[in-house]
């Protein structure tokens, strides 16, 4: 699963037998171009470390018209999101959607979002926008470095 975008290439491993659900849907909205030309909307840069895509209006609200429910959820722990980590981004319980999370340095929050990837080359790349920091300042918000999303390549 190679997220295609303007910064560089971003290769993501498939959990999937952790995740199989989640691995169908993403990898079906990816195939149908649910993704291309969309930015990473937001970018989290104290407590947690992670850079959201995956909403095609980019206003963090954005996603298909269905929801599917949690899998592979971590245990309660420090650091259960460690640094390459991809994860759904969700509302609530079993409320899956499109948006994901890309964990560029270790991160913990509770054991509510389904982790269904692994970064294996690009984490770098995520790095270098985390370090731009923040439109207008703060901790979370939209990225001072633009990340978008060109295509996604399912192999």
């Amino acid at each position: 699963f190679t997220l295609q975008t303007n910064c560089g290439d971003i290769v993501i491993s498939l959990l999937g037998a952790k995740a199989p659900a989640t691995n169908t849907v993403l990898t079906t909205l990816a195939k149908a171009g649910f993704y291309d030309n969309s930015i990473c909307h937001r970018l989290t840069t104290s407590g947690l470390y992670v850079l959201q895509c995956g909403d095609p209006l980019g206003t963090g609200v954005g996603g298909p018209k269905f929801r599917f429910k949690d899998e592979n959820l971590p245990k309660a722990s420090a650091n259960n999101y460690p640094a390459g980590t991809v994860a759904m981004a969700n509302n609530g319980p079993n409320s899956n959607g499109s948006q994901f999370f890309l964990v560029y340095a270790n991160t913990s929050l509770g054991p509510n979002y389904t982790i269904w990837g692994k970064i294996t080359k690009g984490l770098d790349i995520v790095q270098y926008v985390a370090s731009k920091g923040v439109v207008k300042g703060g901790t979370d918000g939209t990225p001072a470095q633009k990340i978008s999303i060109n295509s996604v390549k399912v192999a």
